[in-house]
């Protein structure tokens, strides 16, 4: 590879980087026991409790699924449904004591490992790296299924 990186494609650079992520972080969540989605949903519910519409949306889940893999999640004891107190007909979906300290440990290690993708850059281009996707995020409007990384 050329020292600009250039010899590929935004196209192909994103697509190639996604699958580089995503093989690290299906290796963190079997390390920790967990599906995939089940990795997500700790660390979506990180951030705060989420009502099932909201959750299956950011997930980007039909109820169907939503609704098994919570109920998974429910018999590790990783999260729990509790009333909403606006609508009685409505549920949050909350991490329990176990599933918060499981989904910091997930996360701490996801992050050191996606991370270490990145450990051959300069501080200045990861820090370019970081606005440039960040602009991507934003302007596509992606969904928060993993909170601002903490800096390692």
């Amino acid at each position: 590879m050329g020292k600009s990186g250039a010899d590929i494609g935004v196209v192909a650079g994103l697509v190639r980087a996604s699958f580089l992520v995503n093989a690290v972080y299906t290796e963190s969540a079997r390390e920790y026991g967990l599906t995939v989605q089940q990795g997500q949903l700790l660390c979506v519910l990180m951030g705060r409790p989420y009502g099932m519409g909201d959750l299956g949306a950011t997930l980007g889940l039909e109820k169907s699924s939503l609704t098994g893999l919570v109920d998974r999640a429910v018999k590790r004891g990783l999260v729990r449904r509790e009333p909403d107190p606006d609508d009685r007909r409505a549920v949050h979906v909350v991490l329990t004591g176990a599933g918060h300290d499981l989904a910091e440990d997930f996360y701490a290690a996801a992050c050191r490992r996606v991370d270490e993708l990145a450990a051959s850059l300069s501080t200045a281009d990861r820090d370019r790296l970081a606005a440039l996707l960040g602009t991507i995020v934003r302007e596509n409007q992606a969904p928060t299924v993993f909170l601002d990384a903490l800096q390692p």
